[in-house]
């Protein structure tokens, strides 16, 4: 897989800036740029906020994941 650090990075950053705009809303502050959520009232920007920690996690498992390995292991 050729794409392999962008999505890493890709997974980091939405687990990172997810679970940092989760604690940083329980201090009464937000991220500048992720401002917009909050239009979508408090539910709709904190689901939106656990659905960036979720797919980051599962873009890391999927990055990290060595498709051929896994392929080989079936074969066998």
């Amino acid at each position: 897989m050729k794409n392999k650090g962008i999505l890493l990075l890709a997974g980091y950053l939405l687990l990172t800036f997810g679970v940092t705009s989760i604690v940083m809303e329980l201090v009464g502050t937000h991220w500048y740029f992720l401002g917009w959520l909050e239009k979508l009232g408090g539910l709709g920007a904190f689901v939106v906020k656990l659905l960036m920690v979720i797919v980051g996690i599962i873009t890391i498992v999927f990055a990290r994941t060595d498709w051929e390995k896994e392929k080989r292991n079936e074969e066998m």
